[in-house]
């Protein structure tokens, strides 16, 4: 962790690429898709074929937040020739929509199995202190905002309170025949995080989102962590 932080500062920025903060969420025990990143699409293909189909692509750039609006994320390829196309679209389409942003490649990941989509983010109040959020994620927290705050140090009974506090807390016990997801793991993962926020006074700003939860545990396939 310290070695990601000092070269940021050394390439003097404050905001991790996504394969970074995956980094520090694993060693925090947080767990995330396993995430690299290429620089060709034969690299890409080869290592989708060592991670397994179907894969994500997402371009790797500090300067694009907003993956997605770039052309930047192409899900579900399903073999070697996806790849390679979905690689050189996202080069072009990045090229026209954002020609200034620095690209540090393409990243490729598993994809995760569908889920309830869960988001998790902490922010810092000037006079609270690190505040965490948690939320139905995905275009869910844009469309209804239904998220609920906690401050930092937080408990496993805390964080249970927050996760029955926003109004989609029925749609996690299993809405209509879906199946519920584990409480209990979401939970314990926003105590690790609670934990780690405490320690790590680096971090300014995080979200992970989406998390997908499901009956037997959670991921996290997508992060951001802002440094101060």
């Amino acid at each position: 962790m310290n070695d990601i932080f000092a070269r940021a500062k050394k390439e003097n920025r404050l905001i991790l690429t996504e394969i970074e903060a995956k980094q520090i969420f694993t060693e925090a025990g947080i767990n995330c898709t396993y995430t690299r990143l290429t620089r060709s699409k034969e690299e890409a293909a080869t290592l989708s074929e060592e991670i397994g189909y179907p894969v994500v692509l997402k371009i790797s750039s500090v300067d694009i937040t907003h993956k997605s609006d770039a052309g930047g994320v192409k899900v579900n390829l399903k073999d070697k020739a996806a790849v390679e196309l979905a690689f050189d679209d996202i080069l072009a389409s990045v090229n026209e929509k954002f020609p200034d942003a620095v690209v540090e490649g393409v990243s490729v990941q598993g994809m995760a199995k569908p889920g309830v989509e869960i988001i998790i983010g902490m922010t810092k109040d000037p006079q609270f202190g690190p505040v965490i959020m948690f939320g139905l994620g995905g275009v869910m927290v844009e469309l209804l905002k239904d998220v609920a705050f906690s401050m930092v140090p937080l408990d496993k009974n805390g964080a249970s309170n927050m996760i029955r506090g926003i109004k989609g807390y029925n749609l996690l016990q299993g809405y209509r025949g879906q199946e519920p997801v584990d409480i209990g793991y979401l939970e314990d993962l926003i105590v690790k995080l609670s934990d780690f926020i405490a320690n790590t006074p680096e971090i300014k700003e995080l979200d992970m989102n989406p998390v997908f939860a499901y009956n037997d545990g959670a991921i996290v396939a997508d992060a951001r962590i802002v440094l101060e």
